[in-house]
């Protein structure tokens, strides 16, 4: 897939060059919103809707399958539309979408009004990603994308959960719809207002349907099996192995479609000539596995044990995202002003977050935000001297004409590792608080004078407040049955955050292979692989 565009006088005009930028970061902080809407107030609507588990699934798995097929087919819609007039019109599409999302309970509705926001927010993501790198010169580029950053990452992972925690403890989840509203047409505004990036006369080509239609049925299944997955036991339910053996199937199909069209498919494989694209590829699966991992963990921790409430959960996790923004801005003065190269900050965002989780996993059902808050500032920390270098890193070498399709497969990526961290994460909690109940009750036998002499000790505490001395007895039984599950529950906790830990040390090695593989392989193919190299802006022939 190819996308031509040119640089237009956006970057010499420094006023209309701010309102662009401007109207992105507001365009992303709608999907901020719309993506993490369901983390905290999945009871209140499913009390709301009336919907089962089942039903309501479908909200999170069609969003996120639809977000996955907006990545993929964004590059070619901009190569048809001009990116300015498709960003403006994914904005639009998503405020509509969420206010028409906060005025009803009607669950089918909502269920098609969450496709909707997915693809548009997909698209947006994608195109106003793509309009940085095309409207201004690679010298620019930490900067606006630490900008970026902050609304397509940030965002989502602290300043969108304190919001919506806020608004459901004092408001209701229609009201987390309604937010977006005015954030879209602020960012439409202004990005109308603003001059763009326009397209370069290309040559079209008709849209790769085949394609879609197989990697739609990929991604769906995909979702659905890593998100779903764990509440159904996994193989265990024959729907699992199916969607499974299906997905896999569809993913054959469409790679052997692709290789048939030689290179006139829907996705451009040649960004992968570009080591560095293909080694931030892969990056992106773990970074992405340890931003929704930990994103999913911290809250659900302090939820589920803590019994803290929306809005305390919410906020737990925003402190976070000033030091992520200040780590997004020190990274990008650092290789825009000191030239540093991107990949020197990963090395330390990797150790922070390592650092981070191995402090959480201290962590006790007495455990307050003030014990966990140094884990969570260095995380923030961590996750934006990362997230700049591997983005800078991916893109740094691509050509004007294949960069949305190579933002669109880095997100992708992205979006996958954090789907099976997710996922991986919420299996081996499931299962280590079975374990755990199993093991910790085995000890507690009828006979046990500890035992007895608590169960004596709280039902008499009990009686003395004025229960009957039989239901007293069965009270203290099941207040110790809950003390058992709790703490269960933060030992598989506990656990959990090692392993977010355990996953860079086991990948950092086999990234480095991965690295060095690669290095080698742009050694011994230079003349090849030099095609993949961008032109600067000055020394392009005029057209």
């Amino acid at each position: 897939m190819s996308t031509a565009v040119a640089a237009t006088a956006s970057r010499d005009r420094p006023a209309t060059g701010t309102l662009l930028v401007a109207g992105i970061v507001l365009a992303t902080l709608t999907e901020a919103i719309a993506s993490t809407v369901l983390s905290l107030g999945r009871g209140d609507i499913i009390g709301d809707t009336y919907a089962t588990p089942d039903e309501f699934a479908w909200l999170d798995i069609g969003y996120i399958a639809f977000k996955l097929i907006g990545f993929i087919a964004s590059s070619w819609l901009m190569t048809r539309i001009n990116p300015r007039s498709l960003l403006v019109g994914s904005t639009l599409v998503m405020g509509t979408a969420c206010a028409m999302a906060a005025i009803t309970t009607r669950l089918d509705l909502l269920v098609a009004l969450r496709f909707i926001q997915g693809f548009s927010g997909g698209t947006l993501l994608v195109g106003g990603q793509a309009i940085l790198f095309l409207a201004y010169p690679r010298s620019r580029q930490p900067l606006l994308q630490a900008l970026f950053a902050m609304g397509s990452v940030v965002a989502p992972a602290t300043i969108a959960p304190a919001l919506e925690g806020w608004l459901l403890d004092s408001q209701s989840w229609t009201w987390i719809f309604f937010s977006s509203v005015p954030v879209a047409m602020a960012a439409a505004a202004l990005l109308l207002i603003a001059d763009g990036p326009m397209p370069a006369r290309t040559a079209r080509r008709p849209f790769d349907w085949i394609g879609l239609s197989l990697i739609s049925v990929v991604l769906f299944c995909l979702t659905y099996v890593f998100s779903q997955g764990s509440r159904w036991d996994w193989f265990e339910e024959p729907r699992i192995q199916w969607l499974t053996v299906i997905g896999a199937a569809a993913l054959l199909a469409f790679l052997g479609q692709q290789t048939m069209a030689k290179g006139e498919g829907l996705l451009d494989f040649s960004v992968f000539r570009s080591d560095d694209f293909s080694f931030a590829f892969l990056v992106s699966f773990v970074a992405g596995a340890a931003l929704f991992g930990s994103a999913f963990l911290i809250p659900s921790f302090a939820v589920s044990v803590l019994a803290f409430t929306p809005t305390a959960a919410g906020q737990l996790l925003l402190p976070s995202g000033a030091l992520f923004v200040g780590a997004l801005l020190i990274a990008a003065f650092l290789m825009q002003v000191r030239r540093v190269p991107p990949i020197a900050t990963v090395p330390f965002g990797i150790l922070m977050i390592m650092v981070a989780m191995w402090m959480l996993s201290g962590s006790t059902s007495e455990s307050g935000p003030d014990d966990m808050m140094a884990a969570i500032l260095l995380r923030g920390l961590g996750l934006g001297f990362l997230f700049l270098s591997i983005t800078l890193i991916a893109f740094g070498n691509l050509n004007r004409r294949n960069i949305a399709a190579g933002i669109g497969l880095f997100n992708t990526g992205r979006q996958l590792g954090g789907l099976m961290g997710v996922a991986g994460l919420q299996t081996l909690i499931d299962h280590n608080v079975a374990n755990n109940v199993a093991v910790l009750g085995a000890n507690l036998t009828a006979g046990s004078p500890v035992v007895g002499e608590r169960l004596t000790t709280t039902a008499a505490m009990l009686a003395a407040r004025g229960m009957d001395t039989v239901a007293a007895s069965r009270a203290a039984t099941s207040l110790l049955g809950r003390i058992v599950t709790g703490q269960s529950t933060v030992i598989a906790f506990d656990t959990a955050f090692n392993a977010v830990a355990l996953l860079f040390v086991v990948a950092a090695p086999v990234l480095v292979a991965i690295k060095i593989g690669l290095s080698r392989r742009t050694k011994s193919n230079a003349p090849r692989d030099r095609r993949a190299v961008d032109i600067p802006p000055e020394r392009m022939p005029a057209r």
